[in-house]
């Protein structure tokens, strides 16, 4: 019965998964701008040629030019869930960047929701996870949507901050070889990949793997992090981000280190929550000031 229910969804996943083969692609503005903060549907770039990724845009009152910020989303590897993810929001995050002036895109990367597409983030198996691939992966397809925006006129060219979560976060820090002209600062929320090995709190895939990647993306790093972590999170523990931000900093990073109050049953969402926001805001101000250099502090 069990074979029966998986060989019955086979369908669904393709459907889900496809490209178009004929569809006219169209980037930009895909619907009218409503409520809160001028919510629009937007289609953005992907690394798949004739596919666009689904992404919100949210942003001030004003014609701009706007500083810009990018919200990476979380993942997973199981395909039916990621068939089956909603388009990715943040909201209370998007309104306290809009609140200081900040225009916002959420997009949706390949392989999630009603973007489809195939999943180009995949780390592989739990032993042999190849997760510097994967965070280039991500890195890329936020990059792809980072330029589409700073192409528009309400958007500046510069100033730009990405802020990554769990997986997102992962690819925010594979990102941080970028331009800092273009991207001043990035934020990584419970960044990393292979959190809940085999859906066992407190165990990670192959977790040598996921230092020796940070170490990787630590050694041409130019853009400086912020690195958050709730103090409850069983995804990947203060203990264990505090090892990565490190291997990331010894490589030769530069990362700013915190623990954040433990937040809800599970911290690992917390910057998905208004509460988990205004817990973060001091250090979100602290990241998203450009005019003050940011302390290094050892994990």
């Amino acid at each position: 019965m069990r074979l029966f229910n998986i060989l019955a969804l086979l369908p669904l996943l393709t459907l889900l998964t496809a490209s178009p083969l004929c569809a006219q692609v169209t980037f930009g503005a895909s619907g009218v701008e409503g409520e809160p903060f001028r919510r629009q549907e937007w289609r953005v770039p992907s690394p798949e040629a004739g596919l666009a990724a689904h992404a919100l845009l949210f942003r001030p009152t004003g014609a701009g030019p706007f500083r810009l910020a990018i919200i990476a989303h979380a993942s997973t590897q199981n395909a039916l869930r990621r068939a089956q993810m909603p388009q990715p929001e943040y909201r209370a995050l998007a309104a306290f960047l809009v609140a200081r002036g900040f225009a916002v895109l959420v997009p949706e990367r390949l392989g999630h929701g009603a973007t489809g597409g195939r999943y180009l983030e995949d780390q592989g198996g739990c032993d042999e996870a190849d997760y510097a691939r994967s965070g280039r992966a991500t890195a890329e397809e936020i990059s792809l949507a980072l330029d589409y925006l700073r192409k528009q006129d309400f958007v500046r060219k510069d100033a730009a901050i990405v802020i990554g979560h769990s997986a997102g976060g992962w690819g925010a820090l594979a990102l941080a070889t970028a331009d800092p002209k273009a991207i001043s600062a990035i934020i990584a929320f419970a960044a990393g990949r292979g959190g809940h090995a085999n859906g066992e709190p407190n165990r990670i895939c192959a977790p040598h793997a996921l230092v020796a990647a940070a170490t990787d993306f630590g050694k041409a790093a130019r853009i400086p992090v912020t690195w958050l972590v709730a103090g409850n999170d069983s995804y990947f523990a203060p203990a264990f981000s505090s090892s990565l931000a490190e291997a990331f900093r010894r490589a030769g990073g530069k990362v700013d280190f915190r623990t954040l109050p433990a937040a809800g049953g599970e911290g690992h969402g917390m910057i998905e929550t208004e509460a988990g926001v205004k817990a973060a805001g001091a250090e979100l101000e602290r990241a998203l000031n450009p005019s003050k250099p940011m302390a290094t502090k050892k994990p």
